[in-house]
């Protein structure tokens, strides 16, 4: 069954690791099986497809006093050319140099395959970095695959069985040759309070990109960090895993998150891209900012707008980029007509959001990229943004005099206090005398001139409202 856990949520602090090792085998080893093993969690999408993972997924991870960065790597083949599956291998082979452990996993019940020894030889001018792990080695059924992974000319193998945790101690032994172990726990200092706030305020905002399949996401991430970081082509659908990368923009620390393409539901029918999309959700509900990319060419289809209220009922900030306005050149009556409709679609879709922050760029000529960060941290600190109580109050006596509330039941009802309860998105209760009599109506006024008069647009607003208790009310007596 695939599955897929989220990254780590926003307030986690990743351990620091110099350290890098790669998981590299052919496809449908159980590389991505290994990589949830050693980080913890269920990080990697796994299926008995093969060819699931494309990507290079990075991770901390740790193995006993060992801390590394862990790199999940697509199935490595010999195919040539510039097809999607030669593309995949030289990510993996750009991983594997990058890297100071190699982890070579090969499956022990099918033995050592001619696929096998053709990435053994490329390896071998690599082999001090190198460790042959013979993986499905439960049981008896790998004994023969293990005898045979010693021919393979780069060291003694470890029997190990990523799906049960088998042979972890070997796996340990044989890393400790490579990497440092962590300091005792007790030599370590502990943080003060100010410390850990002011390391918990350096963490990186959580920029999920979503969209449609073949929008241009990850040409996007690639163009944001200034290198091919993510696998691209004119194939649909070709990122599954939603695989994060760790920027900066302008001394700001960045987590990019790219997805895999939300088709609509009607339309997914493999139980794999249904846990891509599930990845997604997650991605989505641990984001701070979601860029939702549109295609310029068909702007504003119902999926994204269906993927626009996703971001907004689990309260996240959004920014539009429309991409691949480069080809709207050539026609800018339509491209104007195409950006009004696609403005009235926003406002007339989501009540909660007004003035939505929309860019035009060009993921793959750079248009308009210098323009859509700068909106992600003014939309980032609207989302973070604190009203104060006593200018609420003064604002809703403001409001209450301008427009006063409807009757109900034959008496005026009564607006008798707000406060923001949280960040985050901004969050307000609101007490009335008579919450049934308000109206939708009248609650959205309150809403609009919230954003108009604090300077709240672009972000969901929650607004709830609370009936007062009666503090003359007679409490009912027990019964004996």
């Amino acid at each position: 069954m695939p599955s897929a856990e989220p990254d780590d949520p926003p307030g986690a602090a990743p351990t620091k690791a110099a350290a890098r090792v790669a998981i590299v085998g052919r496809p449908n080893v159980g590389k991505s099986t290994l990589f949830n093993r050693l980080v913890g969690r269920r990080r990697a999408i796994v299926d008995d497809m093969p060819g699931v993972t494309r990507d290079v997924r990075e991770q901390e991870a740790q193995l006993g006093d060992l801390a590394f960065t862990l790199l999940d790597t697509a199935g490595w083949d010999t195919v040539g050319g510039e097809v999607l599956e030669a593309r995949m291998r030289r990510f993996t082979e750009r991983a594997v140099d990058s890297c100071d452990v190699v982890l070579f996993l090969i499956d022990a019940r099918a033995g050592v395959q001619p696929l096998d020894q053709s990435f053994a030889s490329w390896l071998r001018k690599r082999a001090a970095k190198v460790i042959v792990v013979a993986n499905k080695c439960e049981g008896r059924g790998g004994q023969i695959g293990l005898a045979e992974s010693h021919g393979l000319g780069l060291g003694e193998p470890i029997p190990f069985s990523a799906e049960h945790g088998e042979g972890l101690s070997d796996l340990h032994e044989a890393l400790a040759r490579h990497i440092t172990p962590m300091p005792d726990p007790d030599d370590v200092v502990e943080q003060t309070d100010e410390e850990a706030d002011a390391e918990l305020a350096k963490r990186p905002l959580l920029l999920a990109i979503v969209g449609r399949p073949n929008v241009g996401k990850s040409t996007l991430l690639n163009r944001l960090v200034g290198e091919e970081r993510m696998l691209t082509g004119p194939e649909a659908g070709i990122t599954r895993d939603s695989i994060r990368v760790e920027w900066q923009w302008q001394g700001r620390p960045v987590r990019l998150v790219d997805t895999a393409g939300m088709r609509r539901r009607s339309r997914i029918e493999a139980k794999l891209e249904a846990a891509s999309v599930s990845d997604t959700l997650d991605t989505i509900r641990l984001a701070d900012v979601a860029v939702i990319v549109l295609d310029a060419a068909n702007m504003a289809e119902k999926q994204d707008l269906a993927v626009a209220g996703w971001v907004i009922e689990e309260g996240r900030a959004l920014v539009i980029a429309v991409n691949k306005t480069d080809l709207l050149v050539d026609d800018q009556a339509g491209a104007s007509k195409a950006w009004r409709r696609l403005t009235d679609r926003l406002e007339t879709s989501f009540a909660q959001v007004k003035d939505v922050p929309i860019v035009g760029i060009s993921a793959l000529t750079g248009r308009g990229i210098s323009g859509l960060m700068p909106k992600v941290f003014a939309t980032y600190d609207i989302w973070n943004k604190r009203v104060s109580t006593p200018k609420l109050n003064r604002w809703l006596r403001e409001m209450e005099t301008l427009h006063p509330p409807p009757l109900h039941k034959g008496r005026r009802v009564r607006l008798r206090f707000i406060t923001q309860v949280k960040i985050r998105p901004p969050t307000f209760i609101l007490s009335v005398s008579q919450p049934d009599g308000l109206g939708e109506d009248y609650l959205r006024f309150l809403m609009n001139r919230l954003r108009e008069d604090f300077g709240l647009q672009g972000v969901p607003l929650r607004l709830t409202m609370r009936k007062p208790k009666n503090p003359y009310a007679v409490r009912a007596k027990p019964q004996r």
